[in-house]
């Protein structure tokens, strides 16, 4: 039997067989656990929604959760070899550490001090010669990096930032220059949401899958349990001592399947070995750009998320009041 192109089956994550009330169901089932949690990346569980409720999450980290990027970049000198467009591009695409709760958005063209940062960037690269750590020998500015760029506070932007502003990363390459050359500007930062531009996305990556569920149809012992262990690549498998010689094989890391198929494909496997995963049961990872914490953006991203039903509540409601 070839299992090459057995796609693994969805299963659901009760054993209800009659009309299920979604909410009253949500209500007690769902259920959010963080398993990994660093400065640039949240790993969680998602279990008890629908598919819908995992991408509409999802789609919302990455395209409506509010940050802040370099909008419009004003060029005063530009000696070096890349475009003033292809400069001001790379100048907005640098991430910017600030809390975007703290700035309106701008409404029409004149900005003000409650909705705009400014940042001035002024590098030139001399003739002389000095000795990086490593031994390389560079130029004086032969880089032009992100943290050169020097906050200009507006008002009273002092008080309302007195931890700074800066970029993530101060190590961002802007411009590779040449002695002579030079590039000042004047860049102004605004709040925006990614579905505008991919620049104002809070995330690098926001995926999800389905927690897989490994079914064994019968004991799978001795020689055999041996064998399904090392053909799995990611080592899902493992061994247990039953005693008087005996061992079987179980399943001990179910995360850590990837739906490869190994442990199915030669003949006869299919038909010991089911591969399933839980249809209610989503293991997300979400990646910062830097600009906020991870899980200020999955905070942000369920609030969002709630205000959007909300809405669509009241819309009905106003429907069926005006019938």
């Amino acid at each position: 039997m070839n299992t090459d192109n057995q796609v693994p089956e969805l299963i659901p994550n009760s054993n209800q067989t009659g009309p299920v009330d979604y909410l009253t169901d949500l209500n007690t089932n769902l259920k959010i656990d963080i398993t990994s949690l660093n400065e640039e990346c949240i790993e969680f569980d998602l279990v008890g929604v629908d598919v819908s409720i995992a991408n509409a999450l999802r789609r919302i980290l990455l395209a409506e959760v509010p940050t802040v990027a370099i909008e419009h970049v004003w060029i005063a000198i530009n000696s070096s070899i890349i475009q003033d467009e292809v400069l001001a591009h790379r100048v907005g695409l640098i991430p910017i550490k600030v809390d975007p709760k703290k700035l309106d958005y701008v409404v029409g063209e004149e900005e003000t001090d409650r909705d705009t940062i400014v940042f001035h960037f002024d590098v030139e690269c001399k003739n002389e010669v000095f000795v990086k750590p490593s031994g390389k020998q560079e130029y004086v500015n032969e880089s032009a990096l992100s943290g050169q760029l020097t906050w200009l506070p507006q008002g009273n932007q002092n008080e309302m930032f007195p931890e700074g502003v800066k970029p993530v990363h101060e190590d961002i390459v802007i411009a590779k220059l040449r002695p002579g050359q030079r590039i000042e500007f004047e860049a102004h930062c605004r709040k925006g949401v990614g579905k505008d531009h991919t620049k104002f996305s809070p995330v690098a990556t926001a995926t999800y899958r389905l927690l897989p569920d490994i079914v064994f149809t019968q004991p799978i012992k001795n020689e055999e349990a041996i064998e399904l262990k090392n053909k799995c690549p990611m080592q899902v498998f493992d061994i247990e001592d039953l005693g008087r010689g005996q061992v079987q094989a179980k399943v001990a890391r179910p995360r850590d399947c990837t739906m490869c198929r190994e442990c199915i494909r030669l003949d006869n496997w299919s038909e010991k070995v089911q591969l399933k995963r839980k249809a209610n049961h989503f293991l997300f990872s979400v990646e910062s750009s830097g600009c906020l914490a991870p899980e200020v953006i999955v905070r942000e991203g369920i609030s969002i998320l709630k205000e959007k039903a909300v809405k669509f509540q009241q819309l009905i409601d106003e429907q069926e009041n005006s019938l």
